[in-house]
């Protein structure tokens, strides 16, 4: 059975794909196989990849509004871009979990002209730069161009020390993160230039992904029992990842939840954050 891809391209029908996710998503060996025979049952040949996905989604939430949460990761980071520098934000974060001191938004003078700096990092002493390339179409990848012309900026910025976390250092690393993929050219020259790459699916085993998963920071965008408005209002609150509103839980108050659904709330949080 051929079904066709967000890009256009068509392929086979890989259950096997389907079944995969469905388990990292959080359902077990029976219920993933149920989903997979409800959707195998409703196939047709030029069905879309996207229209699978809704249909996945949909009968993951009937099971559990956690998995279906983790099923929608790569969207509900989508859903954080361009606007606000939401993105950037969750990006800082990240490094966050991992030890690094991070500053985000800033200008800063090179040898030969001012940039603008997404994240700013620290750790053990050594600073690096973290540049956001944000993609809104799914299939939109990174090619050869981004780590060149990043490069030389690096390479311009490096040459000076910057006085931020309490010290002055010059920039040691540089790291290009993307919230799609990068083309194979992008990844060599990254590579033989001595940038890091950070993207969905690479590094293999220690992508965006899998970095979201491991240390559960999860971004309120995924969460299916707010709406759209309800998640853009905590974004502006500041409230970025699930595990912020149950520190935070007062907050769902003020947006006009009744106590029902912040019960719903609170419980898919708790269940993405701690399973």
């Amino acid at each position: 059975m051929k079904v066709v891809k967000y890009s256009g391209d068509t392929v086979d029908f890989n259950s096997n794909k389907l079944l995969k996710s469905l388990l990292k998503a959080g359902a077990n060996p029976e219920q993933a196989q149920q989903i997979i025979s409800t959707i195998s049952a409703q196939l047709f040949d030029g069905m879309a990849t996207k229209q699978i996905y809704k249909m996945a989604f949909a009968l993951l939430k009937k099971n559990s509004n956690a998995h279906a949460a983790r099923y929608n990761l790569r969207e509900a980071i989508r859903m954080l871009g361009p606007a606000g520098f939401y993105f950037e934000k969750y990006i800082a974060r990240l490094f966050e979990s991992e030890g690094y001191l991070t500053k985000t938004n800033l200008v800063l003078q090179g040898k030969c002209v001012t940039h603008e700096i997404d994240v700013l990092i620290q750790k053990d002493s050594e600073m690096g730069m973290v540049e956001c390339k944000f993609h809104a179409g799914r299939e939109v990848a990174s090619d050869v161009k981004v780590p060149m012309y990043i490069l030389s900026r690096f390479n311009d910025l490096k040459t000076k020390s910057h006085p931020f976390f309490d010290s002055k250092s010059p920039l040691i690393s540089c790291w290009i993160v993307t919230n799609n993929r990068f083309t194979s050219d992008a990844i060599t020259f990254a590579n033989c230039s001595g940038l890091q790459l950070l993207s969905w699916n690479y590094p293999e085993n220690n992508c965006l992904k899998s970095k979201t998963d491991q240390n559960k920071l999860y971004p309120i965008t995924c969460l299916t029992t707010l709406s759209l408005a309800e998640k853009e209002h905590l974004l502006q609150e500041d409230l970025l990842l699930v595990k912020d509103i149950l520190t935070h839980s007062s907050v769902l108050n003020t947006i006009g939840l009744s106590s029902n659904r912040i019960q719903n709330v609170l419980k898919e949080a708790r269940e993405l954050c701690t399973t």
